[in-house]
């Protein structure tokens, strides 16, 4: 009977599968190794470097801006407090898509062009990577709403709270006061590397007035935080805090009554009012209208509200308390006590006021405000009626006979041509002209003819509102 034949040749096939069984074993073993041995090397070896790059990405240190000082009067009226507002505010960084997020709340909160041209200026300062800039200052109820409903499409976007200056009497003294705003470039470069670390949590700086003036005593120096921040750069938790110090809290000689009550005699018109405490020389009214309001420039003033404050033709950020100008009549009284202080008169000294003057051996008349109205003048006068009566031809003859340089000394002892104020920098000192200082400044001679002018005030003489009161 023949053989049968196998098909199947099992013993090969189990050869053949154990090698496989092995090689792959093998090839699992190697595979396992290797990874077992990549773990080792990042968990011992490069455990720092991960560790220091993971809390990096967890682990913040921010600044944390100190409290303003507070500003008095001195019945402790409060002139410039800080009041709270909330603010929406960006961390580039973790901000993904700026852009879309920007398209976005354009329609959910109103986010204008001028709003995200500051926010890119504030961007472009900010010093220290993964702090928060802000994008839109003081926002409403409904558009902390309306970002809230959206956060989970800005990421990188968060309300934040923030202390700012508040001026309640707005207009009231904010020339005298000044105010606070954004800190720009160039102060920044002006710093010392110590000042500028003290500004970096805060983006506010006194500009002009007393808020400038005092800056290092109101400002406090600014404290350290560290942080946990979770992947959309919202803080979880403080870790470690270093308190900052508050600025400190000044109290002036002004009384925001008086000053409230010179704003009102001034009315409408343009003009400064000053009143000083003759017991102290200090400042207890300092009125410039029209006026402005100071809170506009606390958060960064829009280009609209700028461009109508320059229009308006009034000048309403020039302060006229502190600008020099030519003095007029109110510099008679001086131009009196010169005249008597060098013997040139006494009180009863009496001239003939026809309605002019002439100078010696001159045709050309200098007239009495009297020859505008009746063609006449005074006629005869001494210095009390001269002063009350405004004669401008006895203060002419009075200025020729003193002459220039003995004014201009004498002007000297009461604060003209001088800072009356010892806190105010960017007062003018006006201009007390003298022969040498014509010269000096001007490269002329002085001229006879101009002698008579300086007794009235309407030469070259110049004096702030605050050098008069001061005087």
């Amino acid at each position: 009977m023949a053989e049968k034949f196998k098909l199947n040749d099992h013993e090969s096939e189990t050869l053949i599968f154990n090698r496989r069984m092995v090689v792959a074993g093998v090839f699992i073993f190697l595979l396992v190794s290797a990874l077992v041995a990549w773990m080792v090397y990042l968990q011992v070896y490069r455990h720092d470097y991960f560790s220091a790059r993971s809390d990096g990405n967890r682990l913040h240190s921010q600044y944390v801006s100190p409290n303003r000082g507070l500003i008095y009067d001195r019945n402790g009226e409060l002139l410039a407090d800080n009041r709270p507002i909330f603010n929406l505010t960006v961390v580039r960084e973790t901000a993904t898509d700026l852009d879309v997020s920007l398209d976005l709340l354009r329609s959910a909160i109103n986010l204008s062009d001028d709003d995200i041209e500051q926010y890119r200026v504030r961007q472009s300062r900010r010093a220290v990577p993964h702090t928060s800039v802000p994008l839109r200052y003081q926002l409403s109820e409904e558009e902390i709403a309306s970002i809230a409903v959206n956060q989970h499409l800005l990421p990188g976007f968060a309300v934040e709270a923030q202390l700012v200056r508040h001026y309640p009497f707005r207009e009231i003294a904010a020339h005298a006061l000044g105010y606070v705003s954004e800190i720009n470039r160039e102060e920044l470069d002006a710093m010392t590397p110590e000042q500028v670390a003290n500004y970096r949590g805060t983006n506010q700086i006194g500009k002009t007035g007393i808020e400038k003036t005092y800056e290092e005593l109101l400002h406090g120096q600014v404290g350290y935080e560290t942080v946990e921040k979770n992947n959309r750069g919202q803080v979880m938790r403080v870790l470690d805090r270093t308190d900052p110090v508050p600025g400190r809290d000044i109290v002036l000689h002004m009384d925001s009554r008086l000053q409230a009550a010179a704003e009102r005699a001034l009315g409408d018109r343009r003009g400064a009012v000053v009143a000083i405490d003759p017991a102290t020389g200090g400042v207890l009214a300092m009125v410039s209208k029209p006026g402005y309001d100071p809170n506009l420039f606390v958060t960064g003033i829009s280009r609209a509200q700028l461009t109508e404050l320059n229009r308006s033709g009034h000048t309403p950020l020039f302060n006229r308390a502190i600008a020099s100008r030519i003095p007029g009549s109110t510099i008679k009284p001086f131009i009196g006590l010169a005249g008597l202080y060098h013997g040139t008169i006494t009180p009863e000294t009496v001239i003939n006021d026809p309605g002019y003057y002439r100078l010696p051996g001159r045709s050309r008349p200098y007239y009495d405000w009297t020859w505008w109205v009746d063609k006449s003048g005074h006629g005869p006068i001494d210095l009390r009626r001269a002063i009350y009566q405004s004669c401008n031809t006895y203060f002419y003859q009075l200025a020729v006979d003193l002459g220039v340089d003995k004014i201009h000394d004498y002007l000297l002892t009461f604060g003209f041509g001088a800072n009356a104020a010892i806190d105010i920098p960017e007062a003018s000192r006006g201009i007390v002209p003298s022969q040498a200082w014509k010269m000096e400044n001007r490269g002329e001679v002085w001229y006879a003819g101009e002698t008579p002018y300086e007794g009235i005030g309407n030469g070259i003489f110049q004096a702030t509102t605050l050098q008069m009161a001061a005087a």
